[in-house]
């Protein structure tokens, strides 16, 4: 059976002003059921990904792509978020001398010095590490890329990737970190979400899988966090049930030539006991533990219902929300806290 610390999870993006105001608030109310704190990605990185674009279509080996259409970004209910011109590499650029500046590297190196502050006053216990949150390369890729050339771009981005990864092990001890990648548009992907996908882009999921967890050393805790997307504070789609979530999960186990050691999936409102039960085909490791997103705000009776439903299929889990929060209005903050504490309290009672 899980520690206490075990029962609740934060996928990264919370609505405050500051990194230090996400541990204060974080670890004042839940985190007694906390492993890891994320530091919120505040300031550029409130809109996840969307900074990434600003810094490609600055970049001067990036160019829009006119022979392609604006992507449509659609919500489950069908409403349009926004259009999304697509960019590309220019031609004749050679993609392996190019660099990124994704600057993951100088958000984490700056939330780890309010963090090891906290840590050194006695705020945050020894025992909770810093979470670092970093996007996979088809997050920008698939969003924001022409699939005219993307294979160059991926390549370009994801070393760039690794070089700020590089310069977060280098910088934070690994006794105080845990990574987790965030894979959003692979989700999308496996549901037919964009106009066209490649024949063999289940290989291309599983393999960038493997290349990430490899750049991480075995003592820093890895962690992957699955997602539809949320970018208007709605789903881009409805699953069905959790299949497609438990067929990359075994993707991650086959893959992953490392130990995992906790996986976070999204759950929507209306998952009941039907949407569990694919979870029964997940070959799951013995070391990683499970974070069902199926926690909704301002809805204690139907977190109740979903983490009973969960129970008849899965027998040990932790729980969260079903992805970050940060386009939230900030004053809801307190009442998201309250019910994380409930559920808390409430999955040691069922369990």
């Amino acid at each position: 059976m899980s520690s206490r610390r075990d029962r609740l999870h934060f996928v990264g993006s919370i609505p405050l002003a500051s990194s230090e105001e996400v541990f204060r608030q974080l670890n004042g109310q839940v985190g007694q059921f906390l492993r890891r704190i994320p530091d919120g990605e505040t300031g550029e990185r409130t809109l996840w990904i969307k900074f990434q674009q600003k810094m490609l279509l600055e970049h001067p080996a990036i160019e829009l792509d006119p022979t392609q259409p604006p992507l449509q970004v659609k919500q489950a209910d069908g409403t349009v978020h926004r259009h999304i011109q697509l960019v590309r590499l220019k031609p004749g650029v050679d993609a392996d001398s190019i660099e990124f500046d994704t600057g993951y590297d100088r958000a984490a190196l700056a939330s780890y010095q309010t963090f090891r502050r906290l840590r050194e006053n006695g705020t945050i216990p020894s025992e909770i590490h810093l979470q670092v949150a970093l996007p996979t390369p088809m997050a920008t890729g698939l969003m924001y890329v022409s699939p005219q050339g993307r294979e160059r771009y991926l390549r370009a981005y994801e070393r760039s990737l690794r070089k700020a990864l590089d310069n977060i092990l280098g910088a934070i001890p690994h006794a105080e970190l845990s990574i987790q990648f965030d894979f959003c548009q692979e989700v999308l992907l496996f549901e037919s979400y964009f106009p066209a996908r490649e024949p063999n882009y289940q290989e291309a999921v599983f393999e960038q899988f493997g290349r990430l967890g490899a750049d991480v050393p075995n003592d820093v805790e890895l962690g992957f966090h699955l997602c539809y997307g949320s970018p208007g504070d709605q789903p881009l789609l409805l699953l069905k049930d959790a299949a497609v979530l438990v067929e990359m999960m075994n993707g991650i186990a086959d893959f992953v030539q490392r130990p995992v050691e906790f996986i976070h999936i999204p759950m929507p409102k209306q998952a009941d006991s039907a949407f569990f039960a694919p979870l029964r085909n997940w070959r799951r490791p013995a070391e990683t533990r499970l974070y069902l997103g199926l926690l909704q705000f301002n809805d204690d009776p139907g977190n109740r219902e979903r983490i009973v439903a969960a129970r008849r299929t899965v027998s040990d889990f932790g729980i969260a929300a079903e992805c970050g929060f940060g386009r939230t209005d900030p004053g809801r903050v307190p009442e998201i806290l309250a019910g994380h504490c409930t559920a808390a309290q409430l999955l040691a009672d069922i369990n």
